[in-house]
């Protein structure tokens, strides 16, 4: 809201006042007044963490409610503003190819662990043709990530061809590590020694 505005407490909302709000930042739903897609990613960006403010910035890009040629225009627009360097830090890190909310997290979380960053959403081939699309991926290494979310439990058929996918994938020589909801918790730690060791391993080969 701008700061001269008088809205709220209001149960269910967390309320934000700015000065430095401008009209052109603003459009118009029937009677309710909200900040163009550009500007709300620089305010999610100013108030959530890093992880939160790049999974909604990834879906934002990959929905095309806003373009990174937007965002980074604006980023030089504000260059030198309180925030700045915030927004341009997430933006640094938004992937518009991110496929779920978890895998943006996870690739947050492993680049500000020292992971070199991956590719998301990429596509393996062989001779044969397409294998298979990775959540996360360093193809130089022929290493890959997968968030395995609810949807891996499931029925003898999907179990099937996730098997003969990562069958596939291993015959075409690449390692493939698996996260789950779990161990990004309980045990991201050893999340990490796993992906160094396999990255190690590569890199000596």
């Amino acid at each position: 809201m701008p700061r001269a505005s008088r809205f709220g407490p209001v149960h269910g909302f967390i309320i934000h006042s700015t000065a430095d709000l401008l009209e052109d930042e603003i459009r118009w739903l029937g009677q309710m007044a909200v900040t163009d897609p550009v500007r709300t990613c620089w305010d999610i960006a100013q108030w959530l963490d890093l992880a939160e403010a790049v999974v909604l910035i990834d879906r934002m890009l990959g929905s095309r409610l806003v373009l990174r040629a937007e965002l980074e225009m604006y980023a030089d627009r504000r260059a030198g503003d309180r925030g700045g360097q915030r927004f341009l830090r997430a933006l640094r890190f938004a992937d518009e190819r991110a496929g779920s909310p978890q895998e943006s997290r996870l690739r947050v979380r492993l680049v500000t662990a020292g992971i070199p960053r991956p590719q998301a959403q990429f596509t393996v081939y062989d001779d044969m043709g397409f294998i298979a699309r990775v959540d996360l991926a360093w193809p130089e290494l022929k290493i890959a990530v997968e968030y395995d979310g609810l949807w891996h439990v499931g029925s003898a058929r999907q179990m099937h061809r996730d098997r003969h996918r990562l069958n596939r994938l291993a015959a075409a020589g690449w390692i493939i590590l698996h996260v789950t909801s779990a161990r990004m918790r309980d045990d991201f730690g050893g999340v990490l020694g796993e992906l160094r060791a396999a990255m190690r391993s590569r890199a000596a080969r």
